[in-house]
């Protein structure tokens, strides 16, 4: 198993995909799973446009569940990758012992933290007194189980970063299957409505816990958590903490800009425009995971090789990265181009919002392909032990361009509604283009013309990292 999964030998394509592939079908079946909870929350009988878009609103308290999950699993993760790659195997699981205790202090905090202001916050965000008593019934069952869901978030990358991307695939799976068996149960048979979908979720994600704690416990692993090392080392939580920032930032710029649209739709478009709102952030989140899929995939044999000084393997990594994401992200912007319409029928959409959300969805999505620059930069820049670099680009494309365009093009131009939908694609081209740029200026140079490769390559690469 450690001669398969030595990424300074055979295919780098072949490595990539054999990780890929298995992740992007677990991402999409957990968006899928997402996706699913709506629909059947759009289907509740009256209530199911209002119960939708309520649900809608809980958007930024999830995403900093899932934020804080990705600063520990995701620093930890490509920190494993770089010192397994330096034969550094007992670091690497100290890196995942921390990375696991500070999940469980995370987690805690964070329910202790937000459960008592939910009501004020979810207010702040844009609910009306039509939607807030959904909001408030989904969001206080979610975050009694916010440490099962951070777990499971934050421990699955330890599995895939070691090249078990199947059972990694399989944590979510088992996840999404039990929850869309549990969704109708008990918001149909039992009558817990929206409360019901919250419930099935975090049950769900209890028995994903546990699954991936069993692997990585287990005599399969090549990395295992042992009990030891699950405590807050300072100074190994100073360097998850510090290459998780950025994914991390991500999910929390993302909360900031599910704000930002939130409280102006609901200014400028009503409750059919935070309708319109939830199903595109449904379908975003669906189809962004082939590509970020394509990232994940290429970071731990990306960080494995750069730990080994296999300069020439990570340029590799980082071109196929490029002309996957390239091709995949270029079919979809032509898909929402000229089929909007199909989406929102996937969520019964009634005739109102499906005429709101047709030309939104389309405009939203007219710049998706550029993204393509965005993930291969900063998910290289990750890999490469790169954080500042990575946490600059994060915020520079959603919290410095995206949610200021969103609240000040409906008020500065025209365009009304409109202009919030159009932050999407102008972020897109801005932001991406910055990262790529930076990233071929600063990194690639230095990986064209590294100082030696082999032994002394690895010797400067883990000075670096240091």
């Amino acid at each position: 198993m450690e001669r398969r999964n030595d990424f300074t030998k055979g295919s780098i394509p072949g490595a990539i995909m054999r990780l890929a592939m298995p992740m992007i079908g677990a991402q999409i079946v957990n968006a899928l799973y997402s996706m699913v909870d709506k629909m059947f929350i759009a289907r509740l009988p009256e209530v199911g446009t209002l119960a939708m878009s309520g649900v809608g609103l809980t958007l930024p308290l999830i995403l900093l569940v899932s934020a804080f999950a990705m600063l520990a699993g995701m620093g930890g993760a490509p920190l494993c990758s770089i010192a397994r790659g330096a034969e550094k195997d007992e670091e690497a699981e100290r890196i995942m012992g921390t990375s696991f205790a500070m999940l469980l202090v995370l987690g805690l905090g964070l329910t202790c933290l937000v459960l008592p202001f939910r009501i004020p916050l979810l207010a702040w965000f844009g609910a009306t007194e039509e939607v807030l008593p959904f909001a408030d019934e989904y969001i206080s069952t979610y975050l009694l189980g916010s440490v099962f869901v951070m777990v499971t978030l934050g421990m699955n990358p330890f599995i895939n970063s070691q090249g078990f991307s199947r059972t990694g695939m399989l944590t979510v799976v088992i996840g999404a299957a039990l929850n869309i068996a549990l969704d109708p149960l008990f918001m149909f048979v039992l009558g817990l409505g929206v409360r019901g979908a919250a419930l099935a979720t975090i049950i769900a994600q209890a028995v994903s816990a546990g699954w991936v704690l069993a692997f990585l416990t287990g005599k399969r692993c090549i990395l295992r958590l042992k009990r030891e090392n699950i405590r807050l080392s300072l100074p190994r939580v100073k360097k998850i903490a510090a290459l998780g920032a950025s994914t991390c930032v991500m999910n929390i710029t993302d909360a900031i800009v599910s704000f930002a649209f939130n409280r102006t739709l609901a200014e400028f478009g009503g409750v059919t425009y935070l309708g319109v709102m939830t199903v595109i952030g449904s379908v975003r989140q669906v189809l962004m995971m082939p590509v970020t899929g394509f990232g994940q995939g290429m970071q731990p044999v990306m960080g494995y090789n750069y730990g080994a000084g296999r300069y020439d393997r990570v340029r590799e990594c980082f071109l196929f990265t490029l002309k996957a994401s390239a091709a995949y992200t270029l079919v979809i912007t032509l898909c929402t181009q000229f089929f909007p319409e199909l989406f929102f029928r996937l969520f019964k959409a009634d005739e109102t919002l499906l005429t709101a959300g047709a030309p939104a969805l389309r405009l939203y999505f007219s710049m998706f392909y550029m993204l393509t620059l965005q993930i291969a930069g900063q998910y290289a820049f990750v890999a490469l032990g790169q954080s500042r670099q990575a946490i600059f680009f994060s915020l520079l494309r959603k919290a410095f361009i995206v949610a200021p365009v969103a609240m000040l093009l409906p008020r500065v131009t025209n365009l009304g509604v409109m202009g919030v939908f159009a932050a999407e694609p102008i972020s897109d081209f801005v932001g991406s283009s910055a990262c790529f740029i930076t990233f071929m200026l600063t990194m690639w140079r230095r990986l064209r013309h590294p100082p030696e490769e082999g032994e002394e390559g690895k010797r400067k690469a883990q000075e670096g990292n240091a």
